[in-house]
């Protein structure tokens, strides 16, 4: 199975003021975004990645870029992708506002305690969100799979509502409980989607090389999950 590393943004002007972004255009990476974004570009350097896809905001294609010119570096050329099933949620009208305003509104409780029944006025449901960017997910999983073989590896750079909700799909997890799950900015989270069920690898990690995640020579990751928990990455081939 293909191997996908999500990784968020690095941090906006609007994360530091608290100001909830969404789509609005002109959103760019603070100098401690553009740190973040390359280091976490070194951590995945040592992958020789097959794709890069992000989503559209301006935010997420400058933290794709930072991947890429690590990636040209070790010498593998790629371009970015956009797609739009990646773009953050749109939270319509509650876009651009304070966080600490929109706490104050009663919708604010049913996204933390029942997402699954939020819906943005003037945007889009939680669950509509969720529905777009897992069927993109999997979808470009098994065609870069069929491509560049079962050890592939790609990047989906996005957003923190958008990979918590991947995570909790691949994780079996209702809607309702990833409020339980966190993303930080320009975090990494690991997924492998098998045939019988996704492998959540990662979750919001900052730092370690992430060389491990390519296979050996002539191998694929395991499609079973190993009784016993298995050897791990270097262990012997099953």
């Amino acid at each position: 199975m293909a191997t996908l590393i999500l990784l968020r943004h690095g941090r906006t002007t609007a994360n530091a003021s608290g100001i909830l972004a969404g789509r609005l255009p002109g959103v760019r990476l603070d100098e401690t975004g553009t740190m973040q974004a390359e280091r976490a570009a070194t951590r995945i350097a040592g992958v020789p990645v097959a794709e890069v896809v992000s989503s559209p905001q301006e935010r997420c294609r400058q933290t794709a870029t930072a991947v890429l010119a690590a990636q040209r570096a070790a010498g593998n050329r790629l371009r970015v992708r956009t797609d739009k099933a990646l773009a953050e949620c749109d939270y319509g009208e509650w876009q651009g506002r304070p966080l600490k305003e929109l706490a104050e509104e009663p919708l604010w409780r049913t996204v933390q305690r029942q997402p699954s029944a939020a819906v943005f006025p003037g945007g889009e449901s939680l669950v509509v969100m969720q529905h777009r960017a897992v069927d993109a997910v999997r979808r470009r999983d098994a065609a870069i799979q069929a491509e560049h073989g079962a050890g592939a590896v790609w990047v989906a750079v996005s957003h923190g509502d958008i990979i918590k909700a991947l995570l909790a799909d691949a994780l079996g997890m209702h809607l309702d409980l990833f409020q339980r799950l966190h993303v930080d900015p320009a975090s990494i989270s690991v997924i492998r989607y098998g045939g019988d069920r996704p492998f959540v690898m990662a979750s919001n990690t900052h730092d370690g090389d992430l060389s491990w995640l390519v296979p050996r020579a002539g191998e694929a990751p395991a499609a079973d999950a190993a009784v016993g928990g298995g050897a791990g990455p270097g262990g012997p081939p099953r």
